[in-house]
């Protein structure tokens, strides 16, 4: 075996999105060397494993790193997503990455790239293919850009038995299917279950070939409200200024739902189950249309077996057959629920400071490492929001991030930071000049006055909450 000794300022851990974004602000706001490590053979991280299929489901505009757009500002002219801005394939994020790796960090002579290898901790890191390893002298930090565990399909390993002689697979290997199936069951009602639906449909498959076991419903969101362009300001602006006053004027939990559903904030499925579930997921209107074509939605908790004839649940089963393909989309695609200090010493813990925005939370904590000294203030920058599960977790995201964006607003020369760094999409759109118009105006103005209103109401939202998942963490100890 052989040993390399390397020295550089920062060491990160992971070429993902996550790992990418804040190499690239360090890039450019610092002089510093960088080494990244990852496990893959190319960066973009578990993109690398993604089905062929899959698309972003949040606009390209505003993912990737700051210093390099993803796809210009186009708009979906066909499709389900048609009139809103772009959301770009797999394969073109993929390329994307490479991109910036081999265009721009590579080529500015401060960045190392060691594809193919493990990182074994305190510094060292071996390659995947050969017998060498790696042991670096860390002059500043190393980067945790693992922390989000992103899971996917094709390395997940479900929590269920499967027994001999069941078609089974992730969604990857629906493209491949070459013969026709009894039916189509569809294990999962997260992002990737509404993938696998869609794609079947649009593959004409009758949907009442299709059952679609759905362990927890979920809220969503309406991607209409998250376009970063001035062309969508009443909906991306005037939905921010409806969900205030929702929380404003909600006399308890339900209520709140209640009125950020009837005001477009969220969507959910089937308008006569109440969702438990909020991972932050954006949908068209279109492809809610597309998933209430589904009728036979299953919703008997999780599966704990399959056999070639049954499905099982825990007390419960429904019939199957052995030429029933099942496609497993049972995997969270985040599955933490610690938070860390972000910075702590010689290490940083890339976290989301911003609700469901991991990659803006990245080039945020780069730039706040980057131009502050003092590791108490740079924590107070970064409060972690936590990652969502619950339908709750809506309130308590949005409560975190409402606190980190008023210590944000104490920064002039932040604010003016992320005003120009296209991962944020946002915080521009809501700087009002004397050429924005009355009804821009209008909306900006409900926006203010509900604000302090919504702030007043949140103790007694947040204590019910309180007592909901007192409720769960009781009903799960018990079972």
């Amino acid at each position: 075996m052989s040993i390399q000794q390397l020295e550089t300022d920062y060491l990160i851990i992971g070429s993902g999105a996550v790992g990418m974004a804040f190499a690239d602000v360090l890039l450019t706001e610092t002089d510093a060397n960088i080494i990244i490590v990852d496990k893959h053979h190319k960066p973009g991280g578990h993109w690398n494993d993604a089905y062929s299929f899959v698309t972003l489901h949040q606009p390209s505009s505003f993912y990737g790193v700051s210093s390099r757009e993803l796809c210009g500002g186009m708009v979906d002219k066909i499709g389900l997503n048609k009139g809103l801005s772009e959301l770009a394939s797999g394969a073109e994020v993929m390329a994307y990455f490479d991109k910036v790796m081999k265009h721009t960090f590579l080529p500015s002579g401060r960045v190392k790239y060691f594809p193919m290898c493990e990182y074994k901790g305190d510094g060292k890191f071996s390659s995947l293919l050969s017998d060498t390893s790696y042991e670096v002298k860390v002059n500043k930090k190393i980067i945790d850009g693992t922390y989000f565990k992103t899971s996917v399909p094709a390395t997940h390993t479900p929590n269920f038995e499967i027994a001999e002689g069941v078609k089974f697979g992730p969604l990857n290997d629906l493209p491949s299917l070459t013969k026709p199936r009894d039916g189509y069951v569809i294990i999962g009602g997260g992002k990737t279950g509404i993938d696998a639906v869609l794609w079947l449909l649009e593959n004409q498959i009758d949907p009442d070939n299709i059952t679609w076991i759905m362990p927890r419903d979920a809220w969503l969101i309406d991607r209409k409200n998250t376009q970063p362009s001035r062309d969508f300001f009443t909906h991306t602006i005037g939905a921010q200024a409806t969900q205030a006053e929702a929380i404003a004027e909600a006399k308890n939990i339900e209520d709140l739902f209640d009125r950020l559903e009837k005001g477009g904030v969220l969507m959910r499925i089937d308008p006569n189950v109440r969702p438990q579930m909020f991972h932050g997921a954006t949908i068209s209107s279109e492809e809610l249309n597309q998933l209430r074509r589904v009728k036979n939605i299953v919703r008997k908790g999780r599966v704990t077996r399959l056999d070639t004839d049954k499905i099982y649940f825990d007390g419960d089963s429904i019939s199957t057959t052995p030429n029933t393909m099942h496609i497993d989309c049972s995997a969270r695609a985040v599955p933490v629920t610690e938070t860390y200090d972000v910075f702590k010493g010689d290490t940083v813990v890339v976290q989301t400071v911003r609700t469901y925005q991991p990659v803006f939370s990245a080039a945020f904590i780069a730039h706040i490492e980057a131009n502050y000294d003092d590791e108490t203030i740079k924590n107070e920058l970064c409060q972690v929001v936590p990652i969502p599960n619950h339908d709750t977790d809506f309130l308590v995201g949005l409560v975190k991030q409402m606190q980190n964006q008023m210590r944000w607003s104490k920064e002039p020369a932040l604010r003016e930071w992320m005003i120009n760094n296209r991962l944020d999409g946002f915080t521009k759109l809501v700087r009002a000049s004397e050429d924005t118009p009355p009804e821009e105006l209008a909306i900006l103005k409900r926006l203010k006055e509900a604000g302090p209103k919504a702030a007043a109401n949140m103790p007694k939202l947040m204590g019910e909450i309180m007592q909901i998942t007192a409720a769960r963490q009781a009903k799960t100890a018990n079972a």
